[in-house]
């Protein structure tokens, strides 16, 4: 079992920034894909940016796209997701989650308990 903690998130204006940080236990960090993902109300969830198991390589859901940065710190199993010039639309519940083998959304099987993010204009 992998577990996740996220915390960061808040209460920001338009064009602010915020990073959320995620802390994994329970397995060895450096094995897991790992993702963030975010659910706004009325909306289904979407992955937002994954990050592979090294660091070396990232991806990310195009709205995010040059805002948005995620990384990873294997030694303190701990990942990143630094966010700025926020816009409202980015207001959602976000989630960290962890997968042991692809970055494919359905193999992500351990899921943190979410950080709200409220972008207000």
């Amino acid at each position: 079992q992998v577990q996740l903690v996220e915390s960061g998130g808040g209460l920001v204006q338009a064009g602010g920034s915020l990073r959320l940080s995620c802390a994994a236990s329970g397995r060895t960090f450096s094995d897991y894909f790992m993702g963030w993902f975010r659910q706004a109300p009325g909306k289904e969830r979407e992955f937002v940016a994954g990050i592979n198991r090294s660091g070396g390589t990232t991806y990310y859901v195009d709205s995010v796209k040059g805002r948005f940065t995620i990384y990873r710190d294997n030694a303190k199993d701990t990942v990143y997701l630094q966010m700025n010039s926020l816009k409202p639309e980015d207001t959602a519940v976000y989630y960290c989650a962890a997968s042991r083998y692809t970055m494919r959304e359905p193999d992500f099987a351990y899921w943190g308990q979410g950080t709200q993010v409220t972008v207000s204009s």
